[in-house]
């Protein structure tokens, strides 16, 4: 009689158990708590609803004041509910500052000034964090420097600069001394410091490709949530800086903050009217958040819970 010889089993049952992080069920355990929601407190509910009406009321005292005329925006107290006028001011503000031209040119201003910002400043930091070179840390503490000095000290060689240049009164004197910035690039470094593994980048090597084709190919998809929220900064600071446009460009060339400027031209300044301009002048920002904030928001979450 002959005995039949049973299979064993190489894998212990206790071994979902004894690591609970790699088994099937020690996997779906982590999934489980990740997607777990965290329910807030009401004090977290107040709060939030305090800051969220403290962040709107402002623009709300804007459509407001845009909305009634000069003397019922000067009374005391002053109105709280919108007025009949809010679409007759936005169109004279429309046409007395030339918003339209104002607004294409603000928007190729903001643009370029933040595309090229962010792709320098991603170069650069990408250089800074994984690149091994000679002068790296002193070349980075001069970067870093710079942001000592105030921008009013450079506004008189850099006029001239641009007087010689041929480029007065015209959009490239905005644009080109804005290319990068310090802030960018060092923002940049410190992101892909900690989010690029210097793993990918020997990987990257390994296989053979050269620096540019490992920025492209690695450094681009880790630093895209880094990429997206300096974009939308540099675009809103562009969009509204007011003080080197105002120097450079006159009424005939103007950006959205120094057409804004005719609204105030005179002996009596009619307040609603500036209202009016300045709430122009912000649509386009509040489009684009409504717009892009979700994508922006998703990208920072993807690459903040990225393992």
């Amino acid at each position: 009689m002959t005995t039949q010889s049973l299979p064993v089993r190489t894998d212990s049952p206790d071994r979902t158990h004894a690591d609970p992080a790699g088994g099937r069920g020690g996997r779906r355990l982590l999934r489980q708590r990740a997607g777990r929601q965290h329910h807030a407190g009401p004090l977290a509910y107040v709060l939030l609803a305090i800051m969220a009406v403290l962040s709107i009321f402002p623009l709300y005292w804007t459509m407001v004041a845009a909305s009634t005329d000069n003397t019922r925006v000067s009374q005391t107290p002053p109105p709280f509910l919108p007025g009949p006028n809010l679409f007759s001011n936005l169109a004279r503000a429309w046409d007395e500052a030339a918003m339209g031209k104002a607004m294409i040119n603000s928007l190729i201003v903001a643009g370029v000034i933040a595309l090229s910002t962010v792709m320098f400043a991603t170069l650069a930091g990408f250089a800074f964090a994984k690149l091994r070179f000679k002068g790296r840390n002193a070349l980075l503490m001069l970067v870093i420097g710079t942001m000592l000095v105030p921008p009013q000290l450079g506004v008189v060689p850099l006029f001239m600069m641009m007087a010689e240049l041929g480029w007065s009164q015209q959009l490239p004197a905005v644009i080109f001394p804005t290319l990068v910035s310090a802030v960018g690039v060092f923002f940049m470094r410190q992101y892909l410091s900690e989010a690029l593994p210097d793993e990918l980048v020997e990987a990257g090597r390994v296989d053979g490709a050269h620096s540019l084709r490992i920025f492209w190919s690695i450094v681009l998809p880790v630093a895209r949530p880094a990429m997206a929220v300096l974009f939308m900064i540099t675009f809103v600071h562009a969009w509204n800086d007011f003080f080197w446009p105002f120097v450079v460009l006159d009424m005939t060339n103007p950006t959205v903050p120094v057409a804004l400027t005719q609204l105030s031209a005179g002996y009596v300044r009619d307040q609603s009217l500036i209202m009016a301009g300045a709430l122009l002048g912000t649509l386009p920002l509040l489009a684009m958040f409504i717009v892009f904030g979700r994508q922006i928001v998703s990208g920072i979450m993807a690459g903040a819970v990225k393992g």
